[in-house]
């Protein structure tokens, strides 16, 4: 089996068994395999053990496509940029078709890391959430995403437009700066407000690690948070894609939680 991708809006990674399931396709050249579901529920048990790392191929309507690649978690073959997420108000594709209302957005990572973003109005809850944001800010509606990508971009001179894990990692177990927060929002009007509790009830920040076993206490984001053997990790769900991985406990040596913040 390989772990071909993940989810995160409701928490969860797809698996792959290309050698196992007898994979087929229109074109025998490139079979494909169906692929599995596993969801990351508070309480689930992971137990498998990683193996090997290669390209994770492409997933599409008919299946997964496998590739031997060396390169991970994809090849340059199969590689996609989304080309929205480099607009800055001048449109990349052949013909723009960001015409539904988008929202301009504030979000809020534990303790004090901030960014601003842009979304369609009707996603704003679900895209906060799939970055593992703590707190958000609807703080302007427009029309389209041409708009939308001027105002982030202008935005974006005085506050970030992305967050990288490891920051958001660091943030685990802490609560939210609400002067900093606070602070931030007195130059806006807000529309709406979020705050969000992912359930995972830690006291410590847990050990950065790249593992697939374990109870799941639950996910914030790309971040999947395990307890396993009396310690507490966070992963990294995009560092597990490509691994080739069999039923079982992780053999290897782990870190242990303790004195994680020290």
């Amino acid at each position: 089996m390989q772990i071909v991708g993940y989810d995160t809006d409701d928490g969860g990674l797809f698996l792959s068994d290309p050698a196992g399931s007898g994979a087929t396709g229109a074109d025998p050249r490139h079979p494909t395999a169906a692929v599995e579901y596993v969801p990351l529920d508070s309480g689930t048990d992971l137990a498998y053990r990683l193996g090997d790392r290669h390209c994770a191929g492409v997933v599409t309507d008919a299946g997964h496509r496998p590739c031997d690649a060396d390169d991970t978690p994809h090849c340059p073959d199969h590689t996609s940029t989304w080309v929205c997420a480099r607009c800055t108000g001048t449109c990349l594709k052949d013909e723009m078709d960001c015409v539904d209302d988008h929202a301009i957005y504030l979000a809020a990572f534990a303790p004090d890391t901030f960014k601003v973003g842009v979304t369609k109005v009707y996603r704003l809850e679900t895209r906060l959430r799939e970055q593992g944001a703590d707190r958000g800010a609807h703080v302007r509606t427009v029309e389209n995403g041409r708009i939308a990508r001027e105002i982030e971009a202008e935005l974006a001179t005085g506050i970030p437009d992305r967050v990288r894990v490891p920051e958001k990692l660091a943030g685990l177990g802490r609560p939210v700066d609400d002067a900093a927060w606070a602070a931030l929002l007195d130059d806006f009007d807000p529309i709406e407000t979020f705050a969000f509790d992912y359930g995972l009830g830690l006291s410590e920040r847990p050990v950065a690690e790249t593992l697939a076993t374990g109870r799941v206490r639950g996910t914030k984001g790309r971040l999947l948070v395990l307890d396993h053997g009396g310690s507490t990790y966070a992963v990294d769900v995009r560092d597990l894609v490509g691994y080739e991985v069999t039923e079982g406990d992780t053999d290897r040596r782990l870190q242990s939680s303790l004195g994680a913040f020290g």
